[in-house]
């Protein structure tokens, strides 16, 4: 781009635009009162110092929504495939999918979205039969995956879905017990470990990511701070599904409640420390592949 000049008389001002995206600067004639924050230079003159554009954090509703949606599908496979809870679970699970997943669809998702929550549909009705939901579960949570892979990658998808949909469906599932307390604790622990897996995973994957600017950014301390409190959460879930009383799932179950809250803003804040996804995260490399087909 070529540089633009303007000059304007004695009492006028001058304006200089240069290429290569350098700042702007104004130089002014004005009386001896200058305005607050210029500094008078020589003769009149008044020198603006260009100021720096803000950081704008962003993350794409669609990009979450989706890789929330694929960890809780196949969570929901998991513990249908467990065969320790009945129908009404699953369609519990399946409808809190088609929530998630078809808002990201809505909202940007594409036709991965659209697919996986037609799949999850189709899990909704097929609760009663647990071979075809856990399958139908697969399929949409794969679907959702493939959705969120572009923006996110494929590692930062996949430990988002598992730091997700852990927390949520040990939620949900800890809610069932409140129904049912003659279900079997060891489902519950087991969400509860996958779970803290997942908060590891993620903040390995988005923590190497963001290199120097986790320590730098106070969404990288939000971030650290959240997934921290998040294990820490899941560590406690486990510890109160060891009280043999019925009291011990209640607490548990409430527990989850504010992890969820946490885990959410941990993957939010990381999402938006990294901005959707770099080479690490395999984003690069996948938009290109698709690009050579």
């Amino acid at each position: 781009m070529d540089e633009v000049g303007l000059v304007v008389g004695d009492g006028g001002r001058r304006r200089e635009d240069c290429s290569g995206g350098a700042a702007q600067e104004v130089w002014s004639r004005s009386a001896s009162v200058q305005p607050p924050g210029r500094a008078a230079v020589g003769d009149g003159l008044v020198y603006s110092p260009p100021h720096p554009p803000e950081t704008a954090i962003e993350i794409s509703p669609a990009l979450f929504l989706t890789t929330w949606a694929s960890g809780l599908a196949i969570g929901a496979a998991i513990v249908a495939g467990w065969r320790v809870v009945g129908p009404g679970f699953g369609w519990l699970s399946a409808g809190v999918v088609v929530l998630f997943g078809g808002t990201g669809w809505a909202v940007g998702g594409g036709w991965p979205a659209g697919l996986g929550t037609l799949a999850a549909v189709v899990a909704f009705a097929l609760a009663r039969r647990s071979g075809p939901s856990v399958v139908a579960l697969l399929v949409s949570g794969a679907l959702y995956v493939a959705a969120s892979v572009p923006d996110g990658g494929l590692l930062g998808t996949l430990s988002g879905a598992v730091l997700l949909g852990g927390v949520t469906t040990e939620m949900l599932l800890g809610h069932w017990y409140l129904i049912d307390p003659a279900l079997p604790r060891w489902a519950l622990k087991r969400l509860a470990a996958i779970g803290a897996v997942g908060v590891v995973a993620d903040a390995i994957v988005l923590g190497v990511d963001a290199g120097t600017e986790l320590g730098a950014e106070v969404v990288g301390w939000a971030f650290l701070v959240l997934a921290i409190t998040t294990l820490a959460l899941m560590a406690a879930v486990w510890f109160a599904l060891n009280e043999p009383s019925y009291p011990g799932v209640m607490a548990a179950t409430g527990l989850s409640y504010l992890a969820i809250l946490t885990a959410i803003g941990a993957a939010a804040a990381g999402r938006a420390l990294v901005d959707e996804g770099t080479s690490l995260l395999g984003a690069d490399l996948v938009l290109d592949t698709i690009a050579l087909l």
